[in-house]
């Protein structure tokens, strides 16, 4: 008999003000991108037409727009969201502004704001919003309806003839609700690039991922909503919950999406370790499970879209990740018979091949197509699925359970291997009736180790270069189209294969273009764009060739901050909390990094370099009563803490070797 454990008292949960350790203090604060205060000011004009006075000084500003049609385009300089609020100093009776918002520069305008509601060929679905004001004089402030959600751009027009003059325009920061210090991230990450024209790149890229997240997590009433009559309305219900959620977007669709979470989680565990709207999002897609099937939707409210095997996969695997991070068992527990009549729906698509037939209606996913059949990304999720459902069922003490998943996991491993790789390319076909050879589902395929040995991995790490361009991978499953979700899973693929230095000139070639290019933010990530650069990201698949409709702050594009972390620190949990875990650094050209992250048993640090005489040296920060597994980058003899440990005596002929928890030095000439 189905159970739903969310019935009647999902509502109740609280949302106390989370309270993080911060982690240390050093020049890589600089780099954060996250206010130092949820008052944020405009910084400079970028534009104004007509009869106009205006002073933007630090946090003082005053405008005067004299006539009809005048405008000022102020410039916060990065991505902000939450609500405007302005002091009128001088109006007329019926006098009204009208606020347009914009977060690329190409869609600055005192008629039109960027659209966050519905694709319009036109790019005017949004329109402006008019605000009456108050007279002669008085304070006006958004509602939390009115507010957007993401915006770089604020342009403010007037309506009439009559002289309007306001001061003090700011914005009080919404996202992340229930954290006092946007600031106080609980990890951190610093290199240098000797590479990329910018030395700081990489750690800017850390950084831009974390703040990313940051404009993605917002309070349950503030999702995205879209009235018949025009414009938009951030007020509504993110599913039933009463806390803080993760979304996919800060200007849109500011709904749960678990494919999303499957990158945005990893980005939050290794810079803010704040899970708690990770862990609500996680309450909200399993409480949209069908009674009759087991089947979970393709993303929460208020959008409510159905039909996607990938997409229960990943909230089956985002469980897991935020179980790993937090060892929140009890979680699991309230989750466990939505969980597994979930994978018990994937499994029932499993026909004799060995492998999930998707059917057509469930065949939705990041917007690519053909993903029906025995779809490649779909089938290594599902792998993947198998293999964290078995860790959590042994977590909860059914080995029996954990068995048949692990036994299920290796027929699918078997039936992928047999049905899917080609050998004449070197990598997997998107289904065995196709010729195409699918970004996500070879990326998939090496990052969750359903290769069949190494070779595999080195093999399909250099057959993915075959889509790249010079600003990344034009991605074959969607014609057009540089994806950086996809993108994010290519880079831990390229790692994992032993590729570490083809990882980063991917991450120079996408994440560089994202970050630097002037037609979006410059401090949080594009969606995606077209292999010309241009912002027309999926036109002709759902988008309606609405260029201004594309997101500049969604967090699936944010993988290179977890895989910064994961691989070129070298720093994973192999247990719940940390109690086990593996550092293992990628050097990949790099001389230098240092960074960690926290979880409730403490700090685990990583810190290495590479000196001019090619010394290595490493150390190894993490809580007493844990236990770790070190791989240094060669197999030369190196010292741990000044005693000599030889190559010879690693088991398996591989450099790897226990240590316990606290803080060690290792030393090896390479």
């Amino acid at each position: 008999m189905f159970l739903c454990p969310f019935s009647g008292f999902c509502l109740l949960i609280s949302c106390a003000l989370y309270v993080a350790a911060v982690a240390p203090a050093g020049s890589w604060d600089a780099f954060n991108y996250a206010p130092r205060s949820r008052t944020v000011f405009p910084v400079q004009v970028v534009d104004s037409v007509g009869d106009v006075e205006v002073t933007v000084e630090d946090a003082t500003n005053s405008m005067t727009l004299a006539s009809q049609g005048s405008y000022i385009a102020l410039d916060f300089l990065k991505e902000v969201g939450g609500l405007l609020s302005f002091t009128v100093d001088t109006a007329s009776e019926n006098t009204s502004l009208a606020l347009s918002f914009s977060e690329s520069p190409l869609f600055i305008s005192p008629h039109q704001s960027d659209d966050s509601c519905n694709p319009s060929p036109l790019m005017n679905s949004d329109g402006a919003q008019i605000l009456f004001l108050p007279a002669p004089s008085g304070k006006v402030m958004q509602t939390i309806a009115q507010q957007r959600g993401g915006f770089r751009y604020l342009t403010i027009a007037t309506t009439s003839g009559d002289p309007v003059s306001i001061s003090d325009v700011q914005v009080n920061i919404t996202f992340m609700p229930h954290w006092d210090d946007l600031r106080a991230y609980s990890g951190y990450f610093l290199t240098e690039d000797p590479i990329f024209e910018d030395p700081d790149f990489l750690t800017k890229l850390w950084y831009s991922g974390a703040y990313t997240v940051q404009t993605n997590t917002i309070g349950p009433n503030q999702a995205r909503s879209c009235p018949d009559t025009g414009g938009w309305n951030n007020s509504a219900n993110a599913g039933p919950v009463s806390g803080p959620v993760l979304v996919d977007g800060a200007k849109r669709d500011r709904t749960v999406w678990p494919g999303d979470m499957g990158i945005s989680t990893d980005t939050q565990r290794v810079s803010t370790n704040d899970l708690l709207p990770t862990r609500n999002s996680l309450t909200v897609m399993f409480s949209t499970q069908d009674p009759s099937t087991g089947s979970l939707q393709y993303s929460g409210p208020p959008i409510n879209a159905h039909g996607s095997d990938t997409y229960i996969s990943w909230s089956l695997i985002g469980a897991y990740n935020y179980f790993l991070h937090t060892g929140d068992l009890e979680f699991i527990r309230t989750i466990w018979t939505n969980y597994t009549y979930a994978l018990d729906f994937l499994q029932s698509q499993v026909d004799n091949t060995g492998l999930m037939n998707v059917p057509s209606g469930f065949a939705n996913d990041w917007g690519r197509e053909g993903g029906q059949g025995h779809n490649s990304a779909a089938n290594a999720l599902l792998y993947r699925s198998l293999i964290t459902a078995a860790d959590l069922a042994s977590e909860l003490g059914d080995s029996s359970l954990s068995a048949a998943y692990l036994a299920n996991a290796s027929a699918v491993k078997s039936a992928f291997n047999e049905l899917l790789w080609d050998s004449s390319a070197a990598m997997f076909r998107d289904n065995e009736i196709t010729s195409l050879h699918p970004q996500d589902g070879n990326s998939l395929a090496v990052l969750y180790n359903i290769t069949a040995n190494a070779s595999q991995n080195v093999a399909i790490s250099e057959g993915l270069t075959s889509f790249w361009t010079p600003i990344g991978p034009l991605s074959p499953e969607l014609s057009d189209t540089i994806i950086p979700f996809v993108g994010g899973l290519e880079v831990r693929a390229h790692f994992v294969a032993g590729q570490g230095e083809r990882a980063l000139n991917l991450l120079r070639q996408e994440w560089g273009y994202m970050l630097y290019t002037n037609i979006s933010v410059q401090s949080t990530l594009l969606e995606g764009y077209t292999a010309n650069g241009s912002l027309g990201y999926r036109g002709a698949t759902g988008y309606n060739f609405d260029h201004a409709f594309t997101s500049h702050s969604h967090g699936w594009s944010t993988g290179p901050t977890s895989a910064l972390t994961f691989f070129v620190l070298g720093l994973t949990l192999t247990g719940p909390q940390g109690s086990s875990w593996s550092v293992a650094p990628v050097l990949s050209g790099l001389q230098s990094a240092e960074g960690g992250f926290e979880t409730s048993l403490g700090w685990f640090g990583v810190k290495w370099n590479v000196s001019s005489t090619n010394d290595f040296t490493l150390v190894i920060e993490a809580p007493l009563g844990t236990v770790g597994t070190v791989r240094p980058p060669s197999s030369a003899d190196f010292t741990v803490d000044g005693e000599s440990v030889s190559s010879t005596s690693m088991s398996d002929g591989h450099p790897a070797f226990r240590l316990e928890g606290g803080i060690h030095t290792l030393i090896q000439s390479l």
